[in-house]
């Protein structure tokens, strides 16, 4: 498996495949020249025709760059990578590329997109579904039949209702608490959750 990205979110992802059965890491790849090791692994700085065939997982916290490096890279994704704590019902679907992070709580019926991360701590409610290249960050809370669209980033420690529906590429601030429904593109923060702007993303 190749982790692309020599970040601390990095780190994160290998510590989760060291406690994964069945999965190795080959070398990290990173942009930066500069960058040669990370906890020990070789870092390499492009793909050539001889890893084509290697899985690779994008080790990007950015919900966007990860978006345009998948849309880019001609690669196989990995299936999902889940921490040995986390708490998944087995009627959850992960799609390829996500990571599930220490101590995370994603319940019945939920479904996730691809490329999404879910960090540490977080709890996903029943029947939530989340497109591609959604960030839930740590501590947060996203309730039952709620839906997260693209790109979407739900700050540290923020609380979602049930039965929102929380548009495409949107950033909830971190302890913000939402309660209505929110529109694609909009940055939201406090408690109750207001509409400080709008994200400018082109995300096609």
């Amino acid at each position: 498996m190749i982790i692309y990205g020599a970040s601390g979110h990095a780190k994160v992802i290998i510590d989760i495949i060291k406690l994964m059965d069945g999965h190795s890491i080959d070398f990290v790849l990173d942009d930066d020249p500069k960058v040669k090791n990370l906890l020990g692994f070789e870092v390499k700085h492009q793909l050539t025709d001889d890893m084509k065939d290697e899985k690779l997982v994008l080790a990007i916290g950015n919900n966007l760059i990860r978006h345009k490096l998948a849309n880019k890279l001609q690669q196989g994704y990995c299936s999902a990578l889940i921490h040995a704590s986390a708490v998944i019902s087995e009627n959850v679907n992960i799609n390829e590329g996500s990571v599930v992070m220490a101590n995370a709580v994603i319940n019945s019926s939920t479904v996730i997109g691809k490329h999404c991360i879910i960090n540490s701590g977080a709890i996903v409610e029943h029947d939530v579904k989340m497109e591609d290249f959604v960030h839930i960050s740590p501590g947060s809370t996203v309730t039952g039949n709620v839906n997260i669209g693209k790109g979407t980033q739900i700050g540290a420690g923020a609380t979602i209702i049930p039965g929102l529906q929380i548009g495409k590429w949107v950033t909830v601030g971190a302890g913000a608490v939402v309660l209505e429904d929110i529109p694609d593109f909009a940055v939201v923060v406090g408690n109750p959750a207001k509409i400080i702007k709008f994200n400018r993303i082109e995300d096609e």
